[in-house]
């Protein structure tokens, strides 16, 4: 069932399927208009399930033929499945063939077979398939496929498929064809297919067993010159995945193709990997650093898909971070070990933490909350989610802390030992880690351990201090809980390992180790210290939780100075930030930064060894949405003046700081995307955007005059945006004439110019003048709401990264959501539902916003033909 399909699925009623499909051959006549598909299968019982018809899974399909060991059959449609009930009896296999057409020039859902720029493609994951032939379109039916492709060879002259290609050669009437092989069984959902006029980057690498591979990077004519990164993040992504975990690569090809309309980042078809673009594309004039490690973690997170997703799948959808959130885990391990030294494996891990922290926590808080595996849905579109993505890499990590490195080697050793080649569960992974260590924690507690999975919700830690001065011992009482959320309301106690450390009055470390929490209280105790120490607690993030800690602003500051825990030294600084923007918001006054927060910024900006990356991070306020986390009732508006206010006290206390760290990282030499060179970029544009901020409350041209010149005269794409984000942030009157400026000199890039419509969309907004601006580039010719990508630029960054903007006193951001989220929801639901969900925390707005953001929910949830991926979102988030 797709479109009307009103019943929820639950996890408890999985079912075996009642045939298994063996072999899939299939054919293909593609024709932007008429694609013909033949489609023979073996199929047999399942001599575990009762006898029953076979209900094979279709969307959109014209259907021709159906025929039975090469005779004729009887059939019928029961919606949008096809039911067969006169087959062959017994365990014997037997021959299927059917026959459709479909029309993929008119899917514009880029689901199953589309069409982009005068080129095919597909994506089947989660239920795409059904939308080229009918099947069991579920990932525990796991074939070999052989395909056959025929297309008009002067306007397809590449066809590929997956696996490896055995037979290729021209046909009658300028065709021709190309037969491809995947050696390896796997469900529907990884196969891919690719024909149009493609060129590639190509390049021989020889494993550790001495085999010969081809590597593949397949994109349009013209952009060629933009493949060297993503070919060198394939080549270090095969290299890392066989010495960290002893994974080759198992195919004579791997193969990489870009396009420009995709609802996703990236997919991980078995050999034929299809990305979108912007994970693709990137030289130094057209790529900002953040766009080079973005394909470099991409690259490698579809590539180790290869191992923890294609050869060991995932059993049923609920199991999906099985697959994705192991893999979110190896691809964060990838591209820290990439990093090198430990200042920038630091940095690494900051940024993802706070990825997890604004954008999952929320989640977790909100009315999609749910659980790292789902117990139900009706749409599983909706669960390619955050919490099952990062919050399910967290969950992996834990396991790591509990067995350490050592130990989660050798347990995902076992994993494939005792996996490869079938569909599994979170549960089977879970028990390989614990089986390969049955001296850890993890196996000791693997049943608790397990509610990472099974239970929504962020966990909450309060710690509290007891010193007894007389005997030195220093103890820290723990509790945990989590808050009850939807269809959840009692929460056991989790596994919750504690990475701690204590610092002394002179700054130096007493003691350090990891306290596994696993009952609802407990306490740790620490002897023999000689005064009473500052304790620096969850060290890296060791767990996916909230800290409650009465920390004093002396403690923050101290830890912010002296603590050897790059992530804490971090989170001092956000905790100093959020304490002052909450005591304004709450208090209703103007917000004035502490001095002695001012001085220790300053200490961070000036610092001699402390790397540029990392006094980036450091000196970076908290996200308005983390701030409004905080709050129980929120004003948007309210929140982004405190913080603006905030920026701007910087901007002013720290000029002559800001001045020297410009000067001092303007220059990293020949461009690389090296950590330190792109730190130094990071920082320089940091300070640039406050000397911009700095120079409008002053009146003072000189620093929007260098940042104008400094974005004319840019090598690189990072200094250029840096410099141009510096005017728009600043609120300068050069902005405007270098934005047109930017736009001709892009106006044929279409990854860059993505950039400049978010730019505009994610302004701070002066006076309301932010939508008005987002409405007029709607209507601008370079706009098209059909690609994802642009869609994503403008509306997104409006609607659910601007909450300054968007939550507006006069209710009208939301009127424009609600049109856009209907606007896109006939054209492409995924998209659609994606947006909806900027209004999921609307319960916490403060009136009049409140009532006309549930009136705009309710608007888009009383369009009658709305699909399944909206109707999910928008009723869960007014329900009760």
């Amino acid at each position: 069932m797709r479109e009307g399909q009103t019943a929820v699925i639950h996890r408890a009623d999985y079912q075996a399927p009642a045939y298994w499909i063996d072999t899939v051959e299939l054919c293909f006549d593609l024709d932007p208009a008429k694609t013909r598909v033949l489609n023979r299968m073996r199929i047999r019982r399942n001599p575990d399930v009762p006898p029953q018809p076979l209900k094979l899974d279709g969307d959109e399909l014209n259907l021709a033929r159906v025929l039975v060991n090469g005779q004729g059959t009887s059939f019928k449609m029961e919606g949008g499945r096809l039911v067969l009930e006169n087959l062959p009896e017994g365990s014997e296999p037997f021959e299927l063939e059917i026959f459709t057409t479909c029309c993929p020039a008119k899917n514009s859902k880029l689901m199953g077979l589309y069409v982009s720029n005068d080129s095919f493609f597909t994506q089947c994951e989660a239920e795409g398939f059904r939308r080229i032939t009918y099947f069991l379109d579920r990932p525990d039916v796991m074939a070999s496929y052989t395909v056959l492709l025929r297309a008009d060879k002067r306007k397809y002259p590449v066809l590929l498929s997956n696996g490896n290609l055995v037979d290729h050669g021209d046909l009658e009437d300028g065709r021709h064809f190309a037969k491809w092989v995947d050696p390896f069984r796997k469900p529907c959902y990884l196969f891919a297919l690719v024909a149009g006029q493609l060129v590639a980057r190509e390049q021989k690498i020889v494993a550790r067993n001495g085999k010969e591979h081809l590597l593949q990077v397949f994109v349009r004519p013209g952009d060629l010159d933009k493949t060297e990164h993503a070919m060198n993040s394939l080549m270090a992504s095969v290299a890392w995945d066989e010495a960290r975990f002893g994974l080759p690569l198992d195919l004579e090809r791997f193969m990489i193709v870009a396009t420009s309309d995709f609802n996703m980042g990236a997919m991980e078809n078995k050999g034929l990997n299809i990305f979108n673009t912007k994970y693709v594309l990137a030289n130094q004039a057209t790529a900002t650093d953040t766009d080079f490690g973005n394909i470099e973690s991409v690259v490698g997170h579809e590539y180790f898909h290869n191992w923890t997703g294609n050869r060991v799948t995932c059993r049923d959808w609920f199991q999906l971070s099985l697959k994705e959130g192991l893999t979110v885990f190896r691809d964060q391990e990838f591209s820290q070990d990439l990093a090198g030294e430990a200042s920038a494996r630091a940095v690494k891990r900051i940024e993802d933490v706070r990825v997890l922290r604004t954008a999952q926590f929320p989640e977790d808080a909100g009315p999609m909350a749910h659980p790292v595996r789902p117990d139900q849905y009706l749409e599983i579109n909706n669960f390619y989610t955050v919490t099952v993505y990062e919050k399910g890499a967290e969950v992996v990590r834990m396991m790591q802390t509990l067995v350490g490195r050592e130990g989660f080697e050798r347990g995902m050793t076992l994993y494939f030992q005792r996996h490869d080649g079938h569909a599994v569960t979170c549960d089977d992974f879970a028990q390989a880690i614990a089986d390969a260590n049955t001296q850890s924690p993890l196996y000791e507690k693997l049943g608790q351990f397990k509610r990472w999975y099974s239970q929504a919700g962020t966990p909450r830690v309060r710690a509290v201090p007891q010193w007894e001065a007389g005997t030195g011992t220093w103890r820290l009482q723990l509790s945990q809980s989590n808050p009850p959320t939807p269809g959840q309301a009692d929460k056991q106690p989790q596994v919750i390992p504690i990475a701690w450390g204590l610092i002394g009055q002179d700054g130096r470390e007493l003691a350090s180790g990891m306290h596994v929490l696993t009952e609802a209280h407990d306490t740790l105790v620490v002897e023999n210290l000689a005064s009473e120490p500052v304790p620096s607690l969850l060290r890296g993030f060791s767990a996916p939780v909230i800290l409650d800690f009465d920390y004093s602003d002396g403690q923050l500051l101290a830890l912010l100075e002296h603590d050897t825990d790059p992530f804490n030294r971090w989170e001092a600084a956000q905790r100093l930030a959020v304490r002052s923007a909450l005591a304004a918001i709450h208090h209703g006054g103007e917000v004035t930064l502490d001095a002695h927060f001012v001085e220790a910024m300053r200490h961070i900006l000036r610092h001699p060894t402390l790397d540029s990356a990392f006094k980036e991070l450091v000196l970076t306020l908290p996200a308005e949405t983390y701030i409004a986390e905080q709050l129980d009732v929120v004003d948007p508006q309210h929140v982004h003046a405190v913080r603006e206010s905030m920026r701007q006290q910087l901007a002013t206390a720290l000029q002559p700081d800001w001045e020297a760290a410009y000067e001092a990282n303007k220059d990293s030499g020949a461009y690389s995307p090296d950590p330190v060179s792109s730190g130094r970029r990071a920082l320089a544009g940091l300070a640039l955007t406050h000397l911009c901020i700095a120079a409008r409350l002053s009146s003072d041209t000189v620093w929007p005059g260098k940042a104008y010149q400094r974005f004319k005269d840019a090598s690189n794409m990072t200094d250029r945006f840096n410099a141009l984000s510096a005017l728009v942030v600043g609120g300068s009157d050069l902005a405007r004439p270098a934005l047109q400026k930017f736009h001709a000199m892009f106006k044929d890039e279409a990854l860059v110019l993505d950039k400049w419509f978010a730019l505009q969309a994610g302004a701070p907004d002066r006076g309301g003048n932010v939508l008005p601006a987002v409405k007029q580039l709607m209507q601008h010719p370079d706009f098209n709401v059909r690609n994802p990508n642009r869609a994503r630029s403008l509306i997104f960054s409006y609607c659910s990264a601007n909450p300054g903007a968007f939550h507006r006193a006069d209710a009208a951001g939301y009127v424009f959501w609600s049109d856009r989220v209907m606007e896109l929801d006939a054209i492409n639901p995924q998209v659609a539902a994606r947006l909806a969900r900027a209004l999921d925390r609307w319960r916490k707005l403060a009136e009049p916003m409140r009532g006309a953001a549930r009136e705009a929910i309710a608007r888009v949830a009383a369009k009658p033909d709305l699909s399944n991926d909206v109707r999910e979102v928008v009723t869960r988030a007014l329900a009760e």
